[in-house]
C-alpha cells in the first residue's frame, strides 16, 4: 500500500503543506497557476534552508485589500472557479470544517458570520493548492503523526488568544487528531493547516512501519533556534495485509497477592477497556515468589487502567514502555452449526482475516465447546477439532 505520511513535528499552515507536497514531487507550476486561478493573489515558489534543512517556501501575498467575507462568499469564490470536481469538493469540506469551527465559537449561525483570516484570498488559495497537490499522487492512504501545535498567546482580529487559537483547537477536536504543545512559545499549528490534515490524514500515535520511497520539506515562515520550522512529508510503501494498532505495555511485578486478587483484577482490566492481560510467575529478590503484571492497552486507557491497577495490588509504580504498533488481523465471530453425533449444535467461531479478506485463522469458541462436550460425553479436543474443520470448510465453499 502506498500511504502519504504527514510529520508536523513543528506545526503546519496551508503553505507549508503545499510546499512539502511540491518537495515531494506535485507539478509546483501546475498547483502556482490554480492557485492563481482561483484567488487574486500572487504565487512565489522558492528553494530555502532552514536549520540546514534544504525546503521549499511557498509564498502568497493578496492583490486586493481584504476584508471580512461571508461563508457563501467564500463558497461563490470556490464554485465559480474552474476546479476539478474531486478538488472542488476537498476544497469546500475543509472550508466547511473552518467554518463549522469558527460557528461554534463564536455561537453564531453560520450565515450570520463574518470570517476574517481563513476568508482572506491567501487562505482560499492555499487550501485550493493544497488539495491540487494532495491530487498529483495516488496515494491509498494518507497518515499524520502527532501535531506540535506551539503555546503562549497569538495576535487576532479579536486581540490576543491562547494557542492553540480557539478554531484551531476545535478542528483538533472533530477531526481526532492527536497534539501536543511542545516548547515553542509561537503559533506553529494555523487553523487551515489544521483543517487540511483532519480532512485527509488519519491521525496516528507513531510512524507506521514503512519502507521509505520519498521526502519533501514544507517551510514555514519562522525561524526557531530550537528546531527546523518545516512540514516534513513523505511516501511510503505500506503493508497492509495486517492492521496497525497503537498500543502501550503496561508491566508491574508484584508479591504477597492472592490467586483471587490477581483472578479479579485480570477481569476487572479487561472489563475498563484493557486489549489484553497476562500475569507471569517470577522470582524476586531474595527468594521470594512473586508475579509481573503484563497489560495491552490503548493510550487513552492507560492512566486509568495504571490506577487500577495500583489500588488493587499495592504497587508503587507501574512500567508503560513506550507506546509501539502492534500488527493484528481483522477478527470477527460468526456462528456455524455443527454437525456431532447426528445432531447439528451451533458454535461460534473467532475469524482472523488481513484486510485483503485473505483467512488467517480460526478459533473455535471455548464456551460453546464446552457445553457440547458436557452434553454429550465426547472429548473436548475432539470437538473443538471438529467445529474448527467444518467452520474452514464452509469458509473456503463460499
Amino acid at each position: 500500500m502506498q500511504a502519504l505520511v504527514f510529520e508536523p513535528f513543528s506545526g503546519a499552515s496551508g503553505d507549508m503543506v503545499i510546499a512539502s507536497l511540491i518537495g515531494l514531487g506535485a507539478d509546483q507550476s501546475r498547483v502556482k497557476d490554480i492557485m492563481e486561478s482561483v484567488a487574486d493573489v500572487s504565487v512565489s515558489i522558492n528553494q530555502v534552508k532552514k536549520n540546514g534543512i534544504h525546503s521549499i517556501n511557498v509564498d502568497v501575498e493578496s492583490n486586493q485589500d481584504e476584508k471580512p467575507r461571508k461563508y457563501y462568499d467564500i463558497i461563490d469564490t470556490i464554485k465559480s472557479s474552474s476546479l476539478s470536481n474531486n478538488i472542488e469538493k476537498d476544497v469546500l469540506d475543509i472550508f466547511s470544517i473552518m467554518s463549522e469551527a469558527e460557528s461554534r465559537i463564536h455561537n453564531q449561525n453560520l450565515l450570520d458570520l463574518h470570517f476574517h483570516e481563513i476568508g482572506q484570498m491567501d487562505a482560499i488559495a492555499d487550501v485550493v493548492g493544497a488539495c491540487t497537490a494532495v491530487h498529483e499522487f495516488n496515494f491509498d492512504k494518507i497518515y499524520c503523526t502527532p501535531i506540535i501545535t506551539g503555546k503562549g498567546l497569538v495576535e487576532s482580529e479579536h486581540g490576543k488568544l491562547p494557542v492553540p487559537a480557539p478554531a484551531t483547537m476545535e478542528i483538533l477536536k472533530t477531526g481526532n487528531m492527536i497534539f501536543q504543545n511542545g516548547n515553542i512559545l509561537k503559533e506553529l499549528l494555523t487553523p487551515t493547516g489544521a483543517a487540511i490534515l483532519s480532512h485527509f490524514a488519519v491521525s496516528v500515535d507513531n510512524y507506521p512501519p514503512s519502507q521509505i520511497k520519498q521526502i519533501g520539506y514544507g517551510a514555514g515562515d519562522l525561524y526557531l533556534d530550537e528546531q527546523p520550522n518545516v512540514l516534513r512529508t513523505s511516501l511510503s510503501e505500506i503493508d497492509n495485509a495486517l492492521v496497525h494498532d497503537s498500543v502501550e505495555v503496561l508491566e508491574t511485578n508484584v508479591d504477597d497477592i492472592t490467586g483471587q486478587v490477581l483472578g479479579y483484577l485480570v477481569d476487572e482490566l479487561l472489563a475498563m477497556g484493557a486489549r489484553d492481560v497476562t500475569i507471569t510467575p517470577t522470582t524476586m529478590k531474595k527468594g521470594r515468589p512473586g508475579h509481573i503484571i503484563h497489560v495491552v492497552s490503548r493510550p487513552s486507557d492507560t492512566s486509568k487502567l495504571a490506577r487500577k491497577i495500583i489500588t488493587e495490588t499495592g504497587s508503587l509504580g507501574v512500567r508503560v514502555i513506550p507506546t509501539r504498533h502492534r500488527l493484528i488481523a481483522k477478527r470477527c465471530i460468526e456462528k456455524f452449526k455443527i454437525k456431532i453425533n447426528d445432531e447439528y449444535h451451533e458454535v461460534n467461531i473467532k475469524i482472523a482475516r488481513d484486510v485483503n479478506g485473505t483467512l488467517l485463522n480460526i478459533s473455535a469458541e471455548y464456551e460453546d465447546c464446552k457445553k457440547i462436550a458436557d452434553f454429550t460425553g465426547l472429548i473436548l479436543k475432539d470437538i473443538i477439532r471438529t467445529a474448527e474443520e467444518t467452520a474452514k470448510d464452509i469458509l473456503k465453499n463460499r
